[in-house]
């Protein structure tokens, strides 16, 4: 993903799992027009689109470079995992600057698996919340 557009839809009206080092928003194409997947042709659908949001807050630039080659890294083969026309963004929290690979990457993937568990199509939460 590269447009700012893109990334907003994906992190507003997408699901969310967040983890200590990294957070993840997936907008799952649904029924709405809003939500239809991008086509690449008359019958094609274009494959989930990843994003990646490393801000100053993680660290300098040496570090928040690297944290995003870990993230693309471990996001790699994720276009398989979610549906087609999906937009995915992967967001770093302060703690990644720090964090080691088995830390990024277990913390990614347990949200990975989370959205993937998570029952409703689209954005939205699958159950009203009561305030007590």
């Amino acid at each position: 993903m590269r447009s700012s557009g893109e990334f907003t839809r994906a992190v507003r009206g997408g699901r969310r799992a967040g983890r200590r080092t990294v957070v993840l928003h997936a907008l799952v194409p649904g029924s709405s027009a809003a939500d239809r997947p991008e086509t690449i042709g008359p019958t094609a659908v274009a494959p989930a689109r990843i994003g990646f949001v490393v801000s100053r807050a993680v660290g300098p630039a040496v570090v928040r470079n690297r944290v995003k080659r870990r993230l693309r890294h471990i996001a790699r083969d994720w276009t398989d995992q979610f549906p087609a026309g999906s937009l995915v963004v992967l967001r770093a929290n302060p703690p990644a600057g720090g964090a080691t690979w088995t830390e990024l990457r277990d913390d990614a993937e347990s949200a990975r698996s989370r959205l993937s568990r998570q029952r409703t199509p689209t954005g939205g939460r699958s159950s009203a919340r009561t305030r007590g």
